[in-house]
């Protein structure tokens, strides 16, 4: 049976060493996040994914999620127990805020806890994560009416969310929506149409289902400008908000999928449904990015992971798993062989694997904490930085985290042989589950895309301007510290990739797009290895710095640190170069084929 254990030493040294989470406490939220706060809730979390959502894991993907034939879903054995725990506990609401039951705490340490129940148990994770999601549209978007009756009961988790987006004929193409929305006298609309892929869309876990519905107005304009956004709840709130009549909303089907089995992916038919306008009429996509977005970087943290979990178990099964000697001779001499960890390509896989999981996560704390500056400052300034990072960098967490999070997976299978393609052990299920990070929320073609196309140049290149001039600084800041310099050298010249790519990209693209459309995915990959390697240099400051305080084997822990992060920067920053050679290849030979050819 798999096994996992929260980081919870992880994320600590991040928020307390690299990123001294102390210096925002000028923030709303973060002065009541003090260190034993901080410890407590990571603690917690820690127990809960370990003690409760692990174990349902495998049961959850054996058995499934099953439509009844009154159109009512049966989550598996032991869900709703684990969902009355995590309301009980206040999950939901970590980082929402107090006026709506709501913790308040903030998002990094809402991101670090998603993290955790997502290694443990991913299919459960994402009811929470789609409730949060919705959540922080309607308090975005949403007239204080809707703001009163729904956010309570969402940050509670007495109600579930959802996000309704797709149709059978169009999934990134939203323009092709054929959902409509007819006005009625109350100000209300009837809601008629189909979506497809959506999660968590219907369950027994809790007594509402909140549905964030994209649909035309009859009459509105064709395409994404005429797209509106509607609150569908399954059952009708009354004036107490309390649930009254049944809704014209079911389930026609869960679909039959790779993984995630323990989350319902639902068919939704929407037969003349009532619903609300959230926000202005015509401006359902804007609006409905506020949960893309959210969404986006939280699977990003769904890629790092399932990469996590499988990178603890394939390192627990090469200490145990006796084959051949080790090539400098016996290592265990006493037993009939050595344990595979012993073994240079053994070690290759676990080492990539450790390697992107503690910058992974690093990246992700870091955009976090952006997060929670755009959302609370109230430097002007300061928040537009915040947002131009955000956008940033969400296609790069979403497209690279969950690319290399899957694959991650995947060597994590290779190490277990042929057992890791068998369920016993579990790490086929990592990899059916990891799968799908790639694809929902935006593909990661679409991703590369958002980054080339829409972010490169959005308000002239500001916010990639603002990323160069800090990767720069620091570079030349640490320059002549000759401790950091295997770190910052390598960084400097992978910094030197990504701006040649881009250069390319300004001198290349505009005469033909698709230049840039062949050379997106590198792009985006060569941005995250930069952007990784960056979080590697702070993090060996960090360590550097810790490991001189010595005391409770911190001499030991940091050690490991540096070396992890030098064989990031000598064994994998250096690809950085390929992507670029790719890059200026161009689109001649991709697009060189006929379309009748394929």
């Amino acid at each position: 049976m798999p096994v996992y254990k929260a980081p919870v030493d992880e994320v600590t040294f991040l928020l307390r060493d690299v990123f001294h989470l102390d210096r925002y406490n000028n923030l709303p939220g973060f002065a009541e996040a003090t260190p034993d706060v901080v410890e407590a809730v990571l603690g917690e979390a820690a127990k809960f994914s370990e003690a409760v959502l692990m174990p349902l894991n495998r049961l959850g993907d054996q058995e499934g999620c099953r439509r009844n034939p009154d159109g009512s879903v049966t989550t598996p054995r032991g869900f709703k127990d684990a969902y009355k725990k995590l309301v009980e506990g206040g999950w939901i609401g970590v980082s929402a805020p107090a006026e709506f039951g709501g913790q308040g705490l903030p998002v990094v340490i809402n991101q670090a806890v998603s993290e955790f129940f997502c290694s443990a148990n991913m299919a459960f994770g994402m009811y929470a994560a789609l409730t949060q999601g919705a959540a922080a549209a309607i308090a975005v978007h949403g007239p204080p009416e809707q703001k009163k009756l729904y956010l309570p009961k969402l940050v509670s988790g007495q109600w579930t969310g959802t996000m309704n987006l797709t149709e059978p004929q169009c999934g990134t193409d939203l323009g092709l929506v054929r959902t409509r929305a007819a006005a009625q006298s109350d100000g209300s609309y009837k809601i008629t149409g189909t979506k497809i892929f959506i999660s968590a869309g219907e369950h027994d876990l809790a007594e509402n289902i909140v549905h964030l519905v994209l649909a035309r107005i009859d009459g509105a304009p064709a395409g994404t400008r005429g797209l509106s956004l509607f609150i569908v709840p399954k059952f009708l709130p009354a004036a107490d908000g309390s649930v009254a009549a049944r809704n014209a909303v079911s389930c026609g089907s869960i679909e039959e999928k790779m993984g995630i089995h323990g989350n319902a992916t639902c068919v939704m038919n929407y037969d003349g449904a009532t619903g609300w306008l959230v926000a202005e009429p015509n401006r359902g996509l804007q609006a409905m990015f506020t949960m893309m977005n959210e969404a986006r970087l939280g699977v990003g943290v769904q890629g790092l992971a399932m990469s996590e979990v499988a990178y603890q178990n394939a390192a627990a099964y090469a200490k145990e798993r006796l084959a051949g000697r080790a090539l400098t001779g016996a290592k265990f001499p006493e037993k009939p062989a050595d344990p595979i960890v012993v073994h240079p390509d053994v070690r290759r896989m676990l080492m990539s694997m450790r390697a992107f999981n503690e910058a992974a996560r690093a990246l992700a704390v870091w955009t976090a904490l952006k997060s929670d500056i755009a959302h609370r400052s109230a430097e002007a300034k300061e928040k537009q930085a915040a947002e131009d990072h955000l956008g940033l960098l969400t296609p790069v967490i979403k497209g690279v985290l969950t690319d290399q999070g899957f694959a991650n997976a995947v060597l994590a299978q290779q190490i277990y042989g042929g057992h890791g393609y068998i369920a016993e052990h579990g790490i086929e299920q990592f990899v059916r589950d990891a799968r799908i990070t790639m694809l929902y929320e935006g593909t990661n073609g679409v991703q590369a895309l958002d980054l080339v196309g829409r972010k490169l140049p959005k308000d002239g290149g500001r916010a990639l301007q603002a990323f160069f001039a800090e990767v720069t600084a620091y570079a030349k800041e640490r320059g002549a510290d000759t401790a950091m310099t295997p770190y910052v050298k390598p960084l400097s010249q992978s910094l030197g990739d990504l701006q040649q790519a881009t250069m390319w990209f300004l001198q290349n693209a505009l005469g033909n797009p698709d230049n840039a459309g062949a050379g997106a995915t590198d792009y985006m990959h060569l941005f995250g290895l930069v952007a990784l390697g960056y979080m590697w240099c702070l993090i060996a400051e960090a360590a550097k710095s810790k490991a001189g305080a010595g005391g409770d084997g911190a001499a030991d822990r940091m050690s490991q640190r540096l070396a992890t992060g030098r064989f990031f920067i000598e064994r994998m920053l250096p690809a950085t170069a390929t992507h670029l050679a790719r890059i200026k290849a161009g689109a001649a030979s991709t697009m060189a084929l006929p379309a009748e050819a394929f």
